[in-house]
């Protein structure tokens, strides 16, 4: 059955069951010019342009398709993402998350864990509950199979295959970058995302921004600039993703970070504060407007 949405002064309501909306509609509180919206519509819409919504008869007609990106208000037109939580939840999470890493077999399931939390704080205009669906057990050959390989390096010292390591570092990322898009899901439902950037332009990307630290400050720009090619290469939804930070914006905070994170008690206040930025500064708006 369809989760149904409906907007009330400016707000998103809902997901409501198909029984419950139509309780709504009966009761008056949707009414024929109430915008509605469920899975599979292009975009929201009055509820009486909908065959079968009001008035009673059948199931509601809806197109086929994935739902829409909308806006910042819940319906229609571009918005901006968000994220928050609770210092003491990022706090305990983070140190947990930490220590798994730091115990090497439990490293792929704390991952996946504390990555399932901090989508769930994320907020996406048109996309209730975003939440990510992946597995650990996916990343176990990943990653188990670079340790093996760094500890062949180690063994050996050879610079060749150190270089080698360096490369399937980046390959990993680029893969678990793949892996992280295709999993994310809005109310339960998978979205459909793929991330289509090529592992050559990936590898580029990083070798650019290595290169970029020569000049002291050039890597913000740099950062800038591979986060709108990231956004860009995001597939699977009718609104452009679109970076909109500036590298100035990406290096004064970078330094102000720096700063209060070797006073290591502010860290998780700075940690959300670059997270509340980097959010704000994506943006999601209909596909040509830019």
């Amino acid at each position: 059955m369809a989760s149904w949405f409906y907007a009330s002064e400016g707000k998103q309501q809902g997901p409501y069951p198909e029984g419950q909306f139509r309780d709504l509609i009966a009761q008056g509180i949707v009414r024929p010019d109430t915008l509605v919206w469920s899975e599979g519509m292009a975009g929201w819409q009055k509820a009486a342009e909908i065959p079968g919504l009001i008035g009673g008869g059948g199931p509601p007609m809806v197109p086929a398709g994935g739902p829409p990106m909308t806006g910042a208000g819940g319906y229609g037109g571009a918005g901006s993402l968000s994220i928050d939580f609770g210092i003491l939840e990022f706090t305990w999470r983070s140190i947990a998350m930490l220590i798994g890493i730091a115990l090497i077999i439990p490293a792929p399931w704390a991952f996946v864990w504390y990555t399932q939390w901090i989508v769930s704080c994320v907020k996406v205009p048109g996309r209730p509950n975003l939440s990510f669906t992946g597995n650990a057990m996916t990343l176990v050959p990943w990653f188990f199979g670079f340790i093996v390989l760094m500890i062949v390096v180690g063994f050996t010292g050879s610079q060749v295959l150190g270089n080698l390591l360096l490369i399937a570092q980046i390959v990993l990322y680029w893969l678990l970058i793949k892996w992280m898009v295709a999993n994310l899901a809005s109310n339960g439902q998978p979205l459909g995302l793929s991330f289509t950037g090529s592992v050559w332009a990936y590898i580029g990307w990083n070798l650019l921004f290595a290169i970029s630290f020569i000049t002291i400050i050039g890597w913000a720009w740099v950062a800038a600039a591979q986060l709108r090619w990231f956004c860009r290469n995001i597939e699977g939804t009718r609104r452009e993703i679109v970076f909109q930070g500036s590298g100035l914006g990406i290096l004064w905070r970078g330094i102000v970070a720096a700063i209060l994170f070797s006073l290591i008690i502010p860290i998780p206040w700075v940690y959300r504060w670059i997270m509340n930025w980097f959010a704000s500064q994506t943006e999601l708006a209909p596909r040509g407007a830019l």
